[in-house]
């Protein structure tokens, strides 16, 4: 779509005479203000809190202020053009929204609510393992829309291969698979309010609607959701894989293999030479190493590795329009956006979502035409700086 910050930017501006008091936020940090004020500690902490003392946080977003773009003049940029070719599919915006589990105790919109905002842009949903609602439920809710599915990797290779076909059945066009979740980190705030939604039976939706999960049990999980609960606390995560196992996956789907949690040059290579068709740098937002590097400082050595053999994308810490700028600048062929859908998912719920996203595409597409660019496909490092 032409133009399509101008056209968000243009609609607000036309409330001026008559403004609406209950408007919802443009300012990013005000829609997690809006989450504050919505959530109890549990439900907020679990998402807007981090590993250990939330360096990675903090670095996923200092990474950002580290460099600074150098704006061009008189480049004619009057059209812009913001689509992205991803593993053969063609998407009007280079933003995704990122797989995010347990949305049921954000909003009781959750996980539809998120994806039916998406559907109405054209941003490609990325469903959740630990979604509240079965993964069939949100692809027939979005119809034709376009999504992806994240896969935790169960240690219980039936329950893995259970998820890898009913994604596909269900229409989903690339599977995510979290590299680096093989279990739960040490986060202290939830641990501090003693708070696992997935013990609510909260995020669950997908194993107790699985046919070979629920095979493992006496009774189904409506008769004993207890009982359910136990087996999902004994086959979540799976932390004996190593790269040979990626044949697993290629052996159960026929669609593309995206890792996710890529922030070595070298897992970049292994990513290649075991025929990955995509990589997400990522570090999980910071929820998994306290202490680890920034997403955007890892994505330079990545994508020197992959040399646009395979499509690099990035998630952790992006805000803004200018964020993705820079990503993109730097070799990122697209973003994941996560906390700010969730905030925005709080404070609205599905209208939220659509907000938090609409904004950040229009930020996007004016930062982009200020400076100098006119399409998100053309962009490199020539135009950042290292700061000072």
């Amino acid at each position: 779509m032409q133009n399509f910050g101008n056209q968000v930017q243009f609609r607000l501006y036309q409330t001026m005479q008559q403004p609406d008091p209950n408007r919802l936020p443009v300012v990013c940090e005000e829609w997690e203000e809006k989450a504050r004020e919505a959530l109890d500690d549990g439900p907020y902490d679990y998402v807007a809190a981090g590993a250990g003392a939330g360096k990675t946080m903090q670095a996923n977003l200092n990474a950002f202020d580290r460099w600074e773009l150098v704006p061009r003049m008189l480049r004619n940029v009057e059209k812009r053009d913001l689509h992205v070719q991803l593993i053969g599919d063609t998407y009007p915006f280079p933003v995704l929204h990122a797989p995010i589990g347990v949305q049921s105790i954000i909003h009781e919109d959750g996980d539809l609510g998120s994806a039916r905002a998406c559907a109405e842009l054209g941003v490609p949903f990325i469903a959740s393992s630990a979604s509240t609602t079965p993964m069939e439920k949100i692809a027939e809710e979005m119809g034709d829309a376009p999504r992806w599915f994240q896969l935790y990797w169960s240690n219980d290779p039936d329950i893995a291969a259970s998820f890898l076909k009913r994604a596909e059945a269900s229409g989903y066009s690339a599977i995510v698979v979290t590299l680096d979740t093989p279990m739960m980190a040490w986060r202290e705030k939830d641990l501090k309010n003693v708070y696992l939604p997935f013990l609510l039976g909260e995020g669950v939706g997908n194993y107790f609607t699985d046919p070979a999960f629920c095979s493992k049990l006496e009774k189904h999980p409506k008769e004993d959701p207890e009982a359910a609960i136990m087996l999902w606390t004994q086959v979540f995560g799976n932390a004996g894989l190593t790269w040979e196992d990626i044949a697993f996956l290629k052996a159960n789907t026929n669609l593309p293999i995206i890792l996710k949690g890529i922030l070595h040059p070298d897992d970049a290579k292994q990513a290649l030479e075991y025929g990955a068709d995509g990589v997400i740098v990522s570090n999980h937002g910071g929820r998994q190493v306290d202490g680890a590097i920034g997403a955007l400082d890892a994505l330079p050595g990545v994508c020197g590795v992959i040399q646009d053999k395979i499509p690099v994308l990035m998630d952790s810490g992006i805000r803004r329009g200018s964020d993705i700028i820079k990503a993109m600048a730097l070799g990122a062929k697209a973003v994941l956006v996560g906390r700010p859908c969730m905030y925005g998912l709080a404070a609205a719920g599905q209208q939220g979502v659509k907000e938090v996203l609409q904004n950040m595409i229009a930020d996007l597409d004016i930062t982009l035409a200020l400076t100098g660019e006119s399409s998100v496909r053309e962009m490199d490092s020539s135009i950042l700086k290292k700061a000072d």
